[in-house]
């Protein structure tokens, strides 16, 4: 029986910065997927990873991912990476969350940076405050000073809502922060695409969310 289900924000109900990410390499003449191989390199105590703890500033994080970018084969500046992030919203996933919270428990976890890193863009930020209301619960790892995949995110959001993990479909479009919660006994989906995540999402469920 499910009593909650739990999402991550970028690339589940944005669509991926990856697209964006191979834009700025192609245009920038950078090798191919230097930015993501930069943020899985030493992914619990990278540049990314303390930044999205908010254990360093906004400048650290830009040299840092500097140096680590190029001991792959390319500089790349931190603060070149940051506009990158913000994908567009998608509707069928939004109204998929809609249809959940009227029969669930719901929650947000999400590996986000320090307020204003990024900036935001005109009318966007209310629209992804009306997405994010629809959360029972929200955990924030620059909050907090943890982030995925360190299992007591997932702990302290099952805690919270009350729910036993066996009971909880988590959905996260990294295989890496798929694994605790598979660990701790949730139905886990890979988020590919927002048809395939949705149609996973009704299995699970037994709800028609579109």
């Amino acid at each position: 029986m499910i009593e909650a289900v739990i999402w991550d924000f970028g690339g589940v109900l944005t669509t991926s910065p990856f697209e964006a990410f191979t834009r700025f390499e192609t245009e920038r003449g950078l090798p191919a997927d230097i930015i993501r191989r930069t943020n899985a390199a030493n992914h619990l105590e990278n540049a990314w990873a303390k930044f999205e703890r908010a254990e360093v500033d906004i400048e650290t994080f830009d040299a840092l991912f500097a140096a680590e970018s190029l001991a792959l084969g390319a500089e790349v500046r931190g603060r070149d990476v940051l506009p990158l992030l913000q994908g567009d919203l998608r509707p069928d996933m939004v109204e998929a969350l809609k249809r959940i919270k009227a029969q669930f428990k719901t929650g947000c976890i999400t590996n986000n940076l320090p307020a204003n890193a990024i900036g935001s863009r005109s009318g966007r930020t209310l629209y992804v405050a009306e997405v994010m209301a629809l959360f029972d619960h929200v955990i924030e790892s620059a909050k907090i000073g943890l982030r995925k995949p360190d299992p007591r995110i997932y702990k302290l959001m099952v805690e919270t809502l009350k729910v036993d993990p066996n009971n909880c479909v988590y959905l996260d479009d990294l295989g890496v922060n798929l694994k605790p919660a598979r660990d701790m006994g949730m139905t886990t989906i890979k988020v590919v695409s927002a048809d395939q995540a949705i149609s996973e999402l009704e299995a699970a469920t037994g709800l028609v969310l579109r």
